[in-house]
């Protein structure tokens, strides 16, 4: 998680994008507002627990979940 810095890219390991990196709060990622979910979920910030990251690679963050799983894994305040 340290190497985890704000503005990276949140890549699913399927390498679809699904946010961007606000700033580490604890054990989870708080993504962007403005680059973190549609619809009902739009304009609020989404976290994603530290456990669904398999690694840092270069300016992105891949999780271990693809895409489509790991946004049904977010928690939202």
């Amino acid at each position: 998680m340290q190497n985890i810095a704000e503005h990276m890219e949140v890549i699913g390991a399927d390498g679809v994008h699904i946010g961007t990196v606000d700033k580490v709060e604890g054990n989870r990622i708080k993504l962007t507002k403005k680059d973190s979910g549609e619809g009902s979920h739009r304009g609020h910030h989404h976290f994603i627990d530290k456990g669904l990251v398999a690694g840092v690679e270069g300016n992105k963050v891949r999780l271990s979940a693809k895409a489509d799983v790991a946004v049904t894994m977010e928690e939202e305040k």
